[in-house]
């Protein structure tokens, strides 16, 4: 049996405290599945890769960004096209920490499923 999705990296969510997490705070949990937007009008990085919160019906929060030390290539592939390559999850809260290092993100990459039978 193949893996349906394949890790890709860990790190945590930058600029928490600048955006909307504050907002949606009660609804993060570890699980919680957010999405990735390559952020190209971002003037302070051209790689800059925005997680959102999402609820249903309502415009998504914008809750922080990739850190800047690792948010090239997954901003490669969301610029190319490559909207649903990433899953994107919460892997840890730390209400203790620093707010830079509260919220913990693993990304996944998913199996294309248009290869599902390969």
């Amino acid at each position: 049996m193949k893996a349906k999705k394949l890790y890709f990296m860990d790190c945590y969510l930058a600029g928490r405290k600048f955006h909307d997490a504050d907002e949606v705070w009660n609804e993060l949990k570890v699980g919680t599945i957010l999405y990735l937007e390559h952020d190209r009008e971002n003037r302070h990085d051209p790689n800059a890769v925005a997680v959102l919160y999402k609820k249903v019906d309502e415009e998504p929060y914008l809750i922080g960004y990739v850190p800047k030390a690792c948010n090239e290539v997954i901003a490669r592939f969301l610029e190319m096209g490559w909207t649903d390559i990433f899953e994107c999850r919460i892997s840890k809260i730390d209400e203790e920490a620093h707010p830079e290092h509260q919220v913990h993100l693993t990304v996944k990459i998913k199996k294309n499923s248009k290869n599902e039978g390969i």
